[in-house]
């Protein structure tokens, strides 16, 4: 990951974010293929910054953890400042972005296992 970024791996779980410690304001889930968890993590993270980067006070963290031959996925993050914040349309988008096709099949050709 680039510089300021956390990764944390325990039992099976990895997260990814730029805070601790890790906090999930919003967040959507999503049940994925066997992959490489760091690099689908990562790229999970950057297409979430790309849609809520207008989300004023918004860092991105995102969770994979092993659930027999799946993934299971979190994707969200903290919410910093002051006032409310649409919790509900935020987590649509996120929910949206983790069933999108097209980046599930770029995220696995990325993150693909060897071998598999």
């Amino acid at each position: 990951m680039g510089a300021g970024w956390h990764t944390e791996r325990h039992d099976g779980t990895l997260t990814v974010s730029r805070q601790l410690p890790v906090r999930f304001d919003v967040s959507a889930s999503a049940t994925m293929p066997r992959l490489r968890k760091g690099r689908l993590a990562h790229q999970i993270r950057q297409d979430l910054w790309r849609l809520l980067r207008h989300v004023r006070g918004f860092c991105p963290a995102v969770r994979v953890v092993e659930d027999g031959p799946h993934l299971i996925v979190t994707a969200g993050g903290q919410i910093s400042g002051r006032g409310a914040y649409p919790k509900a349309q935020i987590e649509e988008k996120s929910a949206g972005l983790l069933g999108d096709p097209d980046l599930i099949r770029r995220w696995s050709n990325h993150a693909r296992v060897a071998d598999a």
